[in-house]
């Protein structure tokens, strides 16, 4: 397979991608709207999003735009979920056919609920999707620092040639043909996370949060099966792992968020102080939506909805949950 791919966004996430694949020994081409990142990366090798931690790999070239795109075969789409959409229609879906576009991240569509693979069979039914996820925080592989992740396509043959373009001494992908259940599972996560916040936020302890996210692995569980996806997925990285990492680590935007939800804060006053959105506040009525269509009964995603929406507190949720009918487990 061609060595030579495109990575598509130039925030934290996309920068550190372009370094792994290009110490993994791809050429790379990091397309992102900002010039004065890309001089940066150019001129200097300095990671913009993390200047005095790490340096971005000879291999990667930055640019603004995507001249020369339609040449790669395998093109790493790292913009936020609600941009993927406008980002493909702006690079030319004439561009993209045939290609392999690996999706990396990790959210529901709002208004058409779709998974990212969606939108792209939507757009370009002629692309081969793939989705790239796990647990992974973007300082930790720009400065590559161990790392093992999940890469899903339609098949395990298709997973695994991208798997081995873009695994590396320190970026490990494990290829899967379970592109539902992946994909649903980095969109979940963010929500639970945003619960587990919450909890800690609110000073609940340390037993609530390791409840939450227990129950949240059960709760993801049945969605997933229902959506068509394979509950074994949920025991490797795409679903226990990113599930742990983004429930218990303040590096977590959708963590953070949710932390100072708890607190007291309301999703307009994290916004104003700054905060960036987190990809859960999106996904989270798009999963409550879709688990209601199917029949599955969702009660952390539904009490997250709730706390999002301004309608209730923390500690009033909380009770809630805990007064759900007895039952085995």
């Amino acid at each position: 397979m061609d060595n030579a791919i495109f990575v598509v966004g130039g925030g934290a996430w996309g920068v550190a991608l372009a370094h792994a694949a290009a110490i993994g020994g791809c050429t790379v081409t990091l397309c992102g709207r900002d010039q004065e990142v890309a001089d940066t990366i150019n001129h200097t090798r300095a990671n913009p999003q993390f200047p005095t931690l790490a340096k971005v790999d000879q291999k990667v070239t930055a640019q603004v735009g995507y001249a020369g795109i339609e040449h790669a075969q395998t093109i790493l789409l790292v913009v936020p979920a609600q941009a993927s959409r406008q980002v493909l229609m702006d690079i030319g879906v004439e561009k993209l056919a045939g290609k392999n576009v690996v999706l990396c991240a990790k959210g529901l569509e709002q208004g058409t609920l779709k998974r990212q693979s969606e939108i792209v069979a939507e757009l370009v039914p002629n692309a081969v999707p793939f989705s790239l996820s796990g647990p992974s925080f973007a300082i930790d592989v720009a400065q590559s620092k161990p790392t093992a992740v999940t890469l899903a396509g339609p098949s395990l043959e298709q997973a695994r040639q991208i798997v081995d373009l873009l695994a590396g001494p320190t970026f490990r992908p494990y290829s899967s043909d379970d592109l539902v259940g992946v994909e649903l599972a980095g969109a979940l996560k963010n929500i639970y996370a945003l619960g587990a916040g919450a909890v800690e936020g609110a000073n609940l302890g340390f037993s609530a949060r390791s409840s939450l996210i227990a129950r949240g692995f059960a709760e993801m569980g049945r969605l997933v099966e229902a959506l068509g996806g394979s509950a074994a997925t949920l025991n490797g990285l795409a679903g226990l792992g990113d599930l742990t990492m983004s429930c218990t680590a303040r590096e977590s935007r959708n963590y953070e968020f949710g932390y100072r939800l708890g607190a007291g804060e309301t999703v307009q006053q994290i916004l104003d102080s700054g905060a960036k959105l987190a990809e859960g506040v999106f996904s989270t009525p798009v999963g409550f939506k879709l688990a209601h269509q199917n029949g599955v009964d969702v009660p952390i995603i539904g009490a997250v909805n709730a706390l999002l929406d301004g309608k209730v507190t923390i500690d009033v949720l909380v009770s809630k949950l805990m007064a759900r009918p007895l039952r085995s487990e």
